[in-house]
């Protein structure tokens, strides 16, 4: 920042370039003496590669076997998925790149179109963008195929919007949540909101399940006619309509991608400066009246004013505080809230027939028992690195001599205070309404205990031998360069080793039959409780031994 810094007291003008080159210097000296962050990012470039070399090949596929209505409908639906996954990811799994934070910048006398260009042109300069570009050129190989030169070169021009249009729309989504999160008042907005935008998976794939079993080719290049219109398909398409003869169509779909880039742009722009702050601009001094009583009092909530007045007690309570207060926490609980809702439906409405009441089929013991390990490893795979939440913060506990078993029961108990009650509305939704079988309530409960305390077993020791620290921003979503590799890995690690640990569940639901209905719960619940009790002995007699590297790890390097 130093170069910008000078440029700026200097009286020159600082434009993108700079912030790009800020951008891999800071790269460059985080990636000293880690070597660690080398390798993931290494292992990061080649999962993207892979994946581009996929979708190049995926979309050149229509122009190498000569079929232009297939090459539409991968041009629409293909385009739309990778805007699609560009707005969602981020805030469901991977987060975004925050090498450079805006806070960083508030006190520059940048103005806000320099800061929003050159954050903007740093953003393009990352794996996950390339990757596109790379993909994306098999629309161009297909365009050139069927139109030539001209459609090609239209075609390039349109991946490059269609690039610029996912950067902008992860960005101003992000931005947008991270704002409301930040804000109380506001945070049921927010769920509902990101609730909504997650939700769109499930109808989408179950859709386009359907139209590909049905096999109306008909009907589907009408649907992605409509979709080549919308911003999610426009800059995708543009080559191929200058293939088939539409030429006239190449820049009115161009200015649709314009004007969307700049709209979100523009939305970015006014949550950039909250996000420079730390606050929403909204906010407002609180009228509320003053606490009362000791700090002990304070310290634990009205709901949890049973808990013992302890270190044990105090752990829970200031945990539990935490993951409804922080940010960062809360949008991973959303997260898990919508995700593992919708999930077992999907599985189990993709495996079964209707039976034309409204309740399906009954499923293999099996499957929903499959159904239910997924979402019990995905719920635990949070605590991954719950110790990266903290940051500095964590040197208090170092300094005071925590016990790590204590330290990592308490931190399972204050999360299981907001997941156990979803477990049981999953169960008894999945049982009840989508199955139809009342008497399966105690399979899918026992399952998803079982494995989400093997989860939480797994997960307490992978935070302390595996954390990363997490930017010092107000973003949520926000992630050091190369960490998105990092919580990728491990969110895989955590629930692969989750998964294998509740191998004996899905053999004992294959071999047991209908006796098994009646002792998975039980069972499910002792074998969960067991094995996080055990996750826990074992995980902070590590912990003991390695406070103080843990604590170096994830403090932010400034």
């Amino acid at each position: 920042m130093t170069e910008a810094v000078a440029d700026v007291g200097a009286g020159r003008r600082v434009s993108a370039r700079h912030f790009v080159r800020l951008k891999l210097r800071v790269m460059g000296n985080n990636f000293r003496g880690q070597g660690w962050r080398i390798g993931l990012f290494a292992l990061g470039a080649f999962a993207g590669l892979w994946f581009a070399a996929f979708g190049l090949f995926l979309f050149a596929v229509p122009g190498l076997a000569g079929n232009d209505q297939y090459a539409t409908l991968l041009a629409a639906f293909g385009g739309g998925l990778v805007v699609l996954g560009w707005l969602l990811l981020p805030l469901i799994f991977f987060g975004v790149d925050e090498t450079l934070d805006p806070a960083r910048f508030a006190l520059l006398p940048l103005p806000r179109r320099t800061l929003v260009t050159g954050l903007f042109a740093a953003a393009l300069v990352s794996v996950p963008a390339v990757a596109v570009l790379l993909a994306a050129s098999g629309l161009i190989l297909t365009a050139g195929i069927f139109g030539g030169w001209s459609a090609a070169l239209t075609q390039a021009v349109g991946v490059l919007a269609g690039l610029l249009l996912c950067v902008a729309g992860a960005r101003a989504v992000t931005s947008a949540f991270a704002t409301m999160l930040r804000s109380r008042r506001v945070r049921d907005l927010a769920a509902v909101l990101l609730a909504g935008a997650a939700a769109l998976i499930a109808p989408v794939q179950l859709a386009a399940a359907a139209a590909l079993q049905d096999a109306d080719w008909d009907r589907l290049a009408e649907v992605a006619a409509v979709v080549g219109w919308t911003p999610f398909g426009a800059p995708w398409t543009i080559g191929i309509e200058v293939a088939q003869g539409r030429v006239w169509a190449a820049p009115v779909k161009l200015l649709i991608t314009a004007v969307t880039v700049v709209a979100l742009l523009a939305w970015w722009s006014r949550s950039l400066e909250s996000a420079m702050v730390g606050t929403t601009s909204s906010s407002r001094a609180s009228t509320r009246p003053r606490a009362t009583g000791t700090a002990v009092t304070q310290l634990f909530p009205r709901l949890l004013g049973w808990l013992p007045r302890g270190r044990f007690g105090a752990l829970v309570a200031r945990e539990a505080r935490y993951w409804w207060r922080d940010a960062r926490r809360r949008a991973n609980l959303i997260t898990l809230a919508v995700v593992g809702l919708f999930v077992p439906v999907m599985l189990n409405l993709g495996g079964a027939g209707d039976t034309g009441g409204g309740a399906l089929d009954t499923s293999s013991p099996v499957l929903v028992t499959l159904s239910m390990v997924f979402v019990g490893v995905l719920a635990a795979a949070t605590l991954a690195n719950q110790f990266g939440f903290d940051g500095s913060a964590y040197a208090a506990h170092v300094v005071v001599g925590v016990p790590g078993a204590v330290e990592l029961r308490a931190r399972m108990a204050a999360f299981s205070l907001y997941l156990l009650p979803l477990v049981l509305i999953i169960s008894g939704v999945l049982a009840l309404l989508v199955l139809g079988q009342p008497g399966w309530i105690g399979l899918t409960a026992g399952s998803l205990l079982a494995t989400f305390g093997a989860g939480l077993a797994v997960n307490t020791l992978l935070s302390v031998l595996g954390a990363y620290s997490l930017p010092e921003t107000s973003n949520p979503f926000a992630l050091n360069s190369g960490a998105g590799v990092a919580r990728s890995f491990l969110a895989v690690l955590s629930m692969l080793a989750s998964a294998v640990a509740v191998i004996p569940m899905v053999v004992a639901a294959a071999l047991l039959g209908d006796v098994w209905l009646w002792l998975a719960l039980p069972i499910g619940a002792a074998y969960g409780l067991g094995a996080a009790l055990l996750g826990a002995y074992l995980a902070g007699d590590v912990l003991d031994r390695r406070q103080p590297e843990l604590l170096a790890t994830i403090t932010p390097r400034r």
